[in-house]
C-alpha cells in the first residue's frame, strides 16, 4: 500500500507545473551582472540559495499532501479510518439484540409439541453496560395409543426466566454491577425464584478482529440472594416448604469466533449457598452458532442445570439439547 501511495504522490508532484526560470528568479541574472565586488556576488548567491531552499520546501509539502490524498483513495475515502472508528463507537452504544426460536411438533400415533424461545439485549457505553436476558420453554407429549383408546397428553416442560443487569464501569476492565431477576419451573416444583445480586465484573478482553471474528471473556464474583417458593404441580398438587438461598456466586461468559461465520459460546455459573443447609447450584450452557446470513444464524446448545438439594421427589440434574434459529437485530 505504501509503495502505491508513493507512486501516486510522485505522479501528482510531477504533474504540478513547475515555475518557469523567468518566474523563479527574474532579477537574479540582472543582480549578478550588476554585482561588481565579491561581497555583492556572495550576497546574490546567498539570495539564490534561499530561494531554492524555499522552492524545495514547497515541493516537499505538495508531496506530503499528495501522499495523504493517495492513502485516502486507497483506504476507500479521505478520512476513512476516523469515520470507521466513529462508526464502531456509535455501534457500541446501540442495543445489540438477539432473538431465538425453537419448535418441535409431532402428530399421529404419538403427539409432541415443544416450544423454546430466548431473547437478549445489551448496550455498552463509555461508563455503563446494560443487559436484559429472557427465556421460556413449553412442552406437552402424548404417548402412542391403540385405536379406540385415548391417552391424555402430559406436560413435560414449563419454565421461564427474566434477568436485568446494570454494570458501572470503573475502568475499561473492571466494573461493579447489580442484577435482579425471577424464574419459575413447574415441572421441577419451583413456583418462583426471585433473585438479587451485586458484585464485580472483570472484562478480560473484548476484541473484534479484522476478519470479523470476535473474542470475549468476562468473569463475575458476587453475592446472590434468592427466595424460592415451592409447589408440587405433578403428579399431584401439593404445597412444599419455601427455602432461601444466599452465598457467593462465580460466573463466566466466553465467546470465540472459530471462523468468520462460526461462533462458540459458553455461559457458566456456580452458586454456593451458605444460608440454611449448604447447597450448590451449577448452570452451564454451551452453544455453537453458524451464520446463514448477516442477520440469521442456526444454533445448537446444550444446557446443564444441577441442584444438590432439589425439591422433594426431583432428581438433581436436568439437561437439554436444543436447535434453534437466531436473529440478530
Amino acid at each position: 500500500m505504501l509503495s502505491a501511495a508513493l507512486l501516486i504522490a510522485t505522479s501528482l508532484q510531477a504533474q504540478t507545473p513547475a515555475p518557469t526560470p523567468a518566474a523563479q528568479e527574474p532579477a537574479a541574472p540582472v543582480a549578478a551582472a550588476q554585482a561588481t565586488t565579491p561581497e555583492e556576488r556572495a550576497a546574490v548567491a546567498a539570495e539564490r540559495a534561499a530561494a531554492a531552499a524555499e522552492r524545495a520546501a514547497e515541493a516537499s509539502v505538495r508531496a506530503a499532501e499528495a501522499a495523504e490524498r493517495a492513502a485516502g483513495v486507497i483506504a476507500g475515502a479521505p478520512g476513512a479510518p476516523a469515520a470507521a472508528a466513529a462508526a464502531d463507537e456509535k455501534k457500541k452504544e446501540e442495543w445489540d439484540v438477539t432473538l431465538g426460536l425453537g419448535l418441535i411438533s409431532l402428530t399421529g400415533n404419538a403427539s409432541t409439541l415443544t416450544f423454546s424461545g430466548l431473547a437478549s439485549a445489551q448496550r455498552t457505553t463509555e461508563h455503563w453496560i446494560f443487559g436484559i436476558r429472557g427465556y421460556g420453554n413449553y412442552g406437552r407429549s402424548r404417548p402412542p395409543e391403540v385405536a379406540g383408546e385415548e391417552q391424555e397428553s402430559q406436560l413435560v416442560a414449563l419454565n421461564a426466566g427474566l434477568e436485568l443487569r446494570g454494570d458501572r464501569r470503573f475502568t475499561q476492565m473492571l466494573s461493579g454491577y447489580l442484577l435482579t431477576g425471577a424464574e419459575t419451573d413447574h415441572v421441577k416444583s419451583v413456583e418462583s425464584r426471585t433473585i438479587g445480586e451485586g458484585g464485580l465484573g472483570v472484562l478480560w478482553w473484548d476484541e473484534k478482529k479484522k476478519d470479523e471474528r470476535e473474542s470475549y471473556l468476562r468473569t463475575d464474583l458476587a453475592f446472590r440472594y434468592a427466595r424460592e417458593t415451592r409447589f408440587q404441580y405433578y403428579p399431584s398438587r401439593l404445597d412444599l416448604p419455601d427455602v432461601d438461598l444466599g452465598g457467593p456466586r462465580f460466573g463466566v461468559a466466553f465467546r470465540y469466533g472459530i471462523t468468520k461465520d462460526v461462533l462458540f459460546k459458553e455461559d457458566a455459573e456456580v452458586l454456593l449457598s451458605v444460608i440454611g443447609d449448604s447447597r450448590v447450584l451449577v448452570n452451564s450452557q454451551t452453544q455453537l452458532a453458524v451464520n446463514l446470513t448477516e442477520a440469521l444464524s442456526l444454533g445448537v446448545s446444550f444446557l446443564v442445570k444441577h441442584d444438590s438439594k432439589p425439591p422433594e421427589g426431583k432428581v438433581p440434574t436436568d439437561t437439554a439439547l436444543a436447535f434453534n434459529f437466531q436473529v440478530t437485530l
